[in-house]
């Protein structure tokens, strides 16, 4: 972009002649709705017509391109199609609306110019460079359509329950375009099964100021203050926790990291990170969008949305799961992060590996989903190995329960310590990791033999 200007460069030439000539006339389009000032007259019938002319460019544009996907059978095809419909469907009617409430208000014709030029620049630059091969999608990583629309439910419910707001989903997949004045707040969290959770939630300036700082007594033309960021800080992890009652998939342990990010660093970070769900909404007093960094969340997916056309096929996949996911359950206690993640990769193509980081959550672990066998760590702080099992042995439910200790003490009188609490075994840590996975298949083996 220069002096308000948006550039067409080489770069944005994807090689597709189809293409690229309405790539050129949506930036042509846009960069006249951005040189004209909303002071002059006649802009509101400017702004009309040259909307409505972007809208047919667009959607043209939109038609051409799936069809030369579809010719080449390009395998993103779907998931292309998939951003389209959600610009075109919902990006645009609700930007359009807000313009036409505004009566085209100078934040309104922001938040359009804003959002198309951020769109159509990131989509350009990826999306449609990776129809060619010359980009990797930013969208490959997206929750599947029917859990994105479960989280827009229940954030434009909770967005009405905290703070009497009348939001609507704009964009499905929010690629980080600047709207107004911004906020960009990140919380990074840690799960109990090691897993991390990267949630940034952008507020334009004036949501906050009148939201959070309304309900601290400022007036709506209040500047928002350092007492205002600090209740927003406060308001955003409990926001975030709200979400989380809804998802009990959702883990949350602990907030491991908290920033405020400029704008530059927020682009930074969402360049270098694949979203598994990126939402933006009019809340009526402001933007606001919701971004979630967790691909671990794709591992486990919901199964596809059963509907009459495909009701014996979705069943007898289900079915067919079932069958073929009857592995052992094995519980792997450690205070260590590394192990607990390394025994996870070594273990977890044969059996269903659950993790736990203390003796307290181990317990928890075992009441909630009671394992085939836990391989505990000897040598923990606070509650050590021979506790979790004296623990694990006043349990009725748990006290036949098989353990394995893990240990990396090799001094014979340690190793006479454990044998006296009579586990199921014990592995010495710097064994060779086939040799660990062989003594696992072993104890089974024997157990069911």
């Amino acid at each position: 972009m220069s002096g308000g200007k948006f550039m067409w460069q080489d770069r944005f030439n994807i090689g597709v002649d189809v293409i690229d000539k309405e790539h050129k006339k949506l930036f042509s389009i846009l960069n006249k709705l951005l040189a004209y000032s909303v002071n002059e007259e006649r802009y509101q019938w400017v702004c009309q017509e040259g909307i409505k002319y972007f809208k047919k460019h667009a959607m043209k544009h939109f038609a051409e391109e799936e069809v030369y996907m579809a010719s080449i059978d390009y395998d993103g095809y779907e998931m292309h199609r998939r951003l389209h419909d959600n610009f075109r469907k919902k990006t645009l009617p609700e930007i359009e609306r807000e313009l036409e409430q505004s009566e085209y208000s100078k934040d309104a014709v922001e938040h359009f110019l804003g959002v198309c030029t951020g769109w159509l620049i990131g989509h350009t630059l990826t999306e449609d460079r990776a129809i060619v091969g010359k980009a990797v999608s930013k969208w490959a990583a997206l929750l599947p359509e029917e859990e994105q629309e479960a989280m827009e439910q229940v954030i434009v419910r909770l967005l009405h329950e905290l703070f009497q707001l009348n939001a609507r989903v704009v964009s499905g997949n929010y690629g980080g375009e600047k709207f107004g004045k911004g906020i960009y707040y990140r919380l990074v969290y840690g799960s109990k099964n090691g897993e991390t959770w990267e949630i940034i939630l952008v507020f334009e300036e004036s949501l906050l100021v009148k939201t959070v700082g309304r309900m601290m007594g400022s007036k709506d033309d209040d500047k928002l203050s350092a007492l205002m960021m600090n209740a927003t800080r406060y308001t955003a992890q409990q926001f975030v926790e709200r979400i989380r009652v809804h998802f009990p998939s959702a883990e949350l342990f602990e907030v491991k990291e908290e920033n405020l990010l400029t704008y530059v660093q927020f682009e930074k970070i969402f360049e270098n990170h694949k979203p598994q769900c990126s939402l933006l909404f009019d809340t009526g007093e402001g933007y606001f969008a919701f971004c979630v960094m967790a691909p671990h969340l794709l591992e486990d997916k919901v199964g596809g949305t059963i509907k009459a056309e495909n009701a014996m096929t979705e069943i007898k996949k289900y079915l067919d799961t079932g069958k073929s996911s009857q592995k052992k359950k094995l519980l792997v206690v450690d205070d260590s992060g590394v192990v607990r993640q390394a025994m996870k990769e070594l273990l977890g193509k044969d059996y269903e590996v659950m993790l736990a980081e203390s003796g307290v959550s181990a317990l928890r672990c075992m009441i909630l989903d009671r394992p085939d066998l836990v391989l505990l760590d000897y040598e923990m702080p606070i509650c050590d190995g021979r506790q979790v099992l004296e623990m694990i042995r006043a349990e009725k439910g748990l006290a036949d329960l098989d353990v394995i200790f893990l240990t990396g003490n090799t001094n014979r009188e340690n190793i006479k310590k454990i044998a006296a609490l009579k586990p199921a075994g014990y592995l010495l840590k710097m064994m060779k990791p086939e040799e660990i996975k062989q003594n696992i298949d072993q104890f089974f083996k024997k157990k069911n033999g």
